[in-house]
């Protein structure tokens, strides 16, 4: 640990450019978005080391006041872009064109189906009518549990 505060006593502008590096690293191998602002915060601490000697101490707790301000700043002004897509991790899009059964018959286009193991809530689209047991498509999902399909 000794030696660790020896060089960094003596070539403080590479140590922290080097941390900053590896901060860098961690942030292309993860793409996190979260690493970033360490890393620009050890360059701010490697830069002002250039201008002004600062004690050990002060170069740890500018580091620590630069990653938060930074961190801070950068997720507020610069907020992540909305996903193109639909979110791979929702279950219920994964439903749509899936084929079924209607649990019950459906009244005034209103009903319950059975698609993917499970029972859901169900509103029929377009005219016509659906009967206990007829085969239905999954179309479309209407918001939480509601399903919109259509007979088929």
């Amino acid at each position: 640990m000794d030696s660790v505060g020896v060089i960094l006593s003596a070539h403080p502008f590479w140590v922290w450019l080097a941390v900053g590096a590896v901060f860098l690293v961690i942030e292309l191998a993860t793409g996190s978005g979260w690493m970033l602002w360490p890393a620009a915060a050890a360059a701010v601490v490697a830069i002002t080391e250039l201008l002004v000697r600062l004690p050990v101490v002060g170069q740890v707790a500018l580091f620590a006041v630069c990653t938060v301000v930074a961190t801070y700043a950068g997720r507020r002004l610069m907020p992540r872009p909305p996903p193109l897509g639909a979110d791979i991790n929702d279950p219920l899009t994964r439903l749509i064109g899936h084929h079924g059964q209607a649990a019950g018959a459906f009244v005034a286009s209103q009903g319950r189906v059975f698609v993917d193991g499970k029972e859901w809530s169900a509103e029929l689209d377009g005219e016509g009518s659906v009967a206990a047991g007829d085969r239905v498509e999954v179309t479309a999902i209407l918001g939480g549990a509601r399903l919109r399909v259509r007979a088929g």
